[in-house]
């Protein structure tokens, strides 16, 4: 199931301005005021996918708390597009989600009340990372999601598991393109696009920021690993893949089309493709990533939503409540029984891993190599520096290491003008 939040990250994170000045925000038509209802109401916004969890659920919480439950239904992105005027006019909810991605910066903002991990103890430290910034917690994870191997099992038996495997395919005659000679697409990834690369490039050694992706005065997409990951995709580009690879906007486009029409065996993609390829009938498998050629895990970005408060809620105490009951274990299972959403909570994954779904397991198996996604405002202008950062080393405009060097370059002086 496709989730917007990933697909593109919101995909390049809103820079901060967008946030505090979308016109459109102060519509507050589908939204509820929480300063005009009384304190035994609580205003939950949620896409409408999720409304009949909430209603599922809701229930034990309103008794237990002696509250009713107000049911918003509104976009995820658009909610929190409007949180910063809607919340200030008394329009907005005092729950929602967010994508991980957003909680640094609304948190940063002010957007977001400051929160405890009431189920703290079902997180590990990548969930944690996910919805800290500065030392701060301002929401309690709830979806976890990643890029996968996706692999059609009428073309190959068994999952690739290393970059050997899918190298082999690479030299098959039953994947070459028929219009361009000496090319193949029996793997394909969409390298040219640095939410798909950056698994790669990590792998390699190289990262966004360091301190574990807080610190925006060392940036290592220009280092010897990163370097050499992006050396090995510009050999998949220039000696293997065909030129539309290439294309930064359509390569995608490319990539899911070449696999339903059989002519690709295995490529790297997120979960939201899995329905697409249920509706193509297709006989497909998914699995981890496999291993680098170094011996090391791909190293994707970790992805997902969190439950997070309005900083502007009258209800902040039982917004805190509210965030530790829709995450317990019991409320998390019962998430990834309606919603078919894999559960942050450690617990419920499992209890996820156990139902034998081939798309779950390898979403969780991989994010256990996964990275969190920087939540610092800089990360915004990272996804605008690397943007060609993969197709100047690939198309032969710049070497491997001018690209890399150009890009980082591009980034700091960006974040030194704006920060």
């Amino acid at each position: 199931m496709k989730k917007n939040y990933v697909k593109k990250l919101g995909l390049g994170l809103v820079s901060l301005g967008i946030l505090g000045g979308l016109a459109a925000c102060g519509n507050g038509s589908s939204s509820t005021s929480s300063s005009e209802s009384d304190e035994k109401t609580l205003t939950v916004s949620v896409d409408s996918g999720y409304k009949d969890y909430i209603n599922e659920i809701k229930g034990d919480f309103e008794k237990e708390n002696d509250v009713k439950i107000k049911l918003v239904e509104k976009d995820m992105f658009e909610q929190l597009e409007a949180l910063s005027l809607d919340g200030p006019a008394g329009k907005g909810p005092d729950v929602m989600m967010a994508a991980y991605d957003r909680i640094g910066a609304l948190g940063q903002q002010g957007h977001l009340a400051e929160v405890k991990l009431g189920n703290e103890a079902d997180y590990d430290e990548t969930d944690k990372a996910q919805v800290t910034y500065d030392g701060k917690i301002y929401g309690e994870p709830a979806v976890i999601e990643t890029l996968v191997l996706y692999y059609n099992k009428d073309l190959v038996e068994t999952a690739p598991t290393t970059f050997k495997d899918l190298e082999a395919l690479a030299k098959d005659d039953r994947f070459a393109f028929e219009s361009e000679s000496g090319k193949n697409t029996g793997f394909l990834a969409k390298w040219t696009d640095f939410y798909y690369s950056y698994g790669l490039l990590a792998g390699y050694g190289g990262y966004v920021f360091g301190d574990n992706g807080t610190d925006p005065s060392d940036i290592g997409l220009d280092n010897a690993g990163s370097i050499e990951g992006i050396t090995y995709a510009t050999n998949w580009f220039q000696n293997v893949w065909p030129k539309g690879m290439q294309d930064i906007k359509s390569a995608g486009d490319f990539v899911s089309q070449q696999f339903m029409d059989n002519k690709s065996a295995a490529i790297i993609d997120g979960p939201w493709q899995a329905q697409t390829y249920k509706d193509n009938k297709m006989n497909y498998g998914v699995a981890k990533i496999p291993t680098l050629d170094n011996g090391e895990a791909y190293q994707p970005f970790g992805g997902g939503k969190g439950w997070v408060a309005s900083n502007y809620s009258k209800n902040k105490e039982l917004s805190q409540k509210w965030l530790d009951y829709v995450t317990n274990t019991k409320n998390q299972e019962k998430f990834f029984e309606m919603v078919n959403e894999i559960p942050a909570n450690q617990t419920a994954r499992e209890t996820a891993k156990s139902k034998n779904d081939e798309l779950t397991t390898a979403v969780i198996d991989q994010y256990e190599n996964a990275q969190a996604m920087p939540n610092i405002p800089e990360m915004a202008e990272v996804w605008t520096g690397a943007e060609n950062l993969m197709f100047d080393a690939a198309s032969g405009t710049k070497t491997p290491k001018e690209s890399a060097t150009d890009a980082v370059k591009t980034i700091k002086e960006a974040i030194e003008q704006k920060y």
